[in-house]
C-alpha cells in the first residue's frame, strides 16, 4: 500500500478516510484534523489560556504535545485519584511528560481533598465510575475558574464522544444531548469546555503517540471492569469495521441536526442553578454532588443515606 499523499510506502491504513499514510504524512494528517476541529467549532485561538486535563493516557498526552507544538498557551492539570499503584504510575507518566515537553503542570490529589476514589468505592452505594467522573469534572472546572484560564480542554476523542452520544440516545437523555459536543460556552459558573480531538479516533491518537515516541499510561483503571461505556465502544467499533466512516458521520450529523433541536427544548425546560452553599459550585440542589460525597465520607453514619441523592 502506498501513502495517499506522497506515494511512498504507507505505514498506517485509515479505512474511515479511504487513505493510508507514511509517518510524516500521517503526522501532517493528524495536525490538520486537529486544526480543522478547532477551527470548525471555534474552540479557541492563540490568545486563550488553556487548562488541559491530562490523565496520563495517550489522548491527553498526544493533545498536549500537539497544542504545544502549535504554539498554544497550555497548562496541564492532573487529578491524582489516590488509587494504589495505578494513580502513582499515571502521575509519574504525566510529570515526566510535562517536564520533557516544558508544559506547566498543576496537580490535585484527591486524598488531600478528603475524597480519594478507593474510599468512594468502599463506602458510597453508587457506580464508582459515575462518582469519579463527577469529582474530576468538579476539579477541572474549579481550577480553570479559580486560576483564570479562558478554556478548559479535555482529551476526549471521537470514539469517546460517539459512545457517550450512543448511551445518551439509548436513554433519550435530553439534558445531556442538549449540551453534548466539542464546545460548551462559559456560563453559570462553568468554564468554557472544549474537546479538540473530536475528529480523531482512538486508533489515530495511539498511532500519533507511537510515531512521536510518547510513553503513556496504558493500564486500565482497576475499578472500571464491567463499565457500560466500554461495551458501547465495542459495539460501535464493530459498526465502524463494517462501515468505515460511520462514527464521524454519525457524530457530525448529530452536531448539525440533533443537538440544536435538543438545545432548543432544554432552553425552554432547563433547571435553574444556584451556588452550592458549601463550596459555591453551580448546582440544582442545596449542596453540590461533590460536597455531598465529601460529607458522606467524613461521616460513617451518613455515607449511604446522604449520597443516595447526589
Amino acid at each position: 500500500m502506498k501513502c495517499s499523499r506522497c506515494k511512498e510506502p504507507a505505514q498506517i491504513a485509515l479505512p474511515s478516510h479511504h487513505a493510508g499514510f507514511c509517518e510524516p504524512c500521517f503526522l501532517d494528517f493528524f495536525r490538520r484534523q486537529l486544526e480543522r476541529g478547532i477551527r470548525k467549532q471555534k474552540l479557541f485561538d492563540h490568545s486563550d489560556s488553556i487548562l488541559l486535563a491530562i490523565s496520563g493516557g495517550k489522548d491527553s498526552l498526544g493533545l498536549a504535545r500537539e497544542l504545544k507544538a502549535l504554539g498554544y498557551n497550555v497548562t496541564g492539570l492532573h487529578v491524582d485519584l489516590g488509587i494504589p499503584e495505578s494513580s502513582r504510575k499515571a502521575r509519574a507518566v504525566v510529570e515526566a511528560f510535562c517536564t520533557k515537553h516544558d508544559v506547566p503542570l498543576e496537580v490535585v490529589a484527591l486524598e488531600d481533598e478528603g475524597i480519594p476514589i478507593p474510599d468512594v468505592k468502599r463506602r458510597i452505594r453508587r457506580p464508582v465510575c459515575s462518582v469519579c467522573g463527577k469529582v474530576k469534572r468538579y476539579y477541572f472546572n474549579k481550577l480553570a475558574r479559580d486560576r483564570g484560564f479562558t478554556v478548559l480542554a479535555t482529551g476526549h476523542n471521537l470514539d469517546d464522544e460517539v459512545a457517550r452520544l450512543f448511551a445518551n440516545t439509548l436513554r433519550w437523555d435530553a439534558a445531556y444531548l442538549s449540551d453534548q459536543g466539542p464546545f460548551l460556552p462559559a456560563e453559570d459558573g462553568f468554564a468554557r469546555k472544549v474537546k479538540p480531538l473530536w475528529r480523531l479516533s482512538e486508533y489515530e491518537t495511539a498511532a500519533y503517540c507511537f510515531f512521536t515516541g510518547i510513553e503513556y499510561h496504558m493500564a486500565p483503571c482497576p475499578y472500571s471492569e464491567g463499565a457500560s461505556f466500554t461495551r458501547h465502544k465495542k459495539l460501535l467499533a464493530d459498526l465502524e469495521d463494517a462501515s468505515p466512516g460511520q462514527k464521524l458521520s454519525f457524530y457530525q450529523s448529530f452536531l448539525e441536526s440533533g443537538r440544536p433541536a435538543f438545545a432548543t427544548s432544554e432552553a425552554e425546560h432547563g433547571i435553574a442553578l444556584s451556588p452550592c452553599t458549601q463550596c459555591g459550585y453551580p448546582t440544582s440542589a442545596h449542596l453540590c454532588g461533590v460536597c455531598r460525597v465529601r460529607d458522606a465520607l467524613g461521616s460513617p453514619d451518613s455515607a449511604h443515606s446522604r449520597e443516595s441523592g447526589a
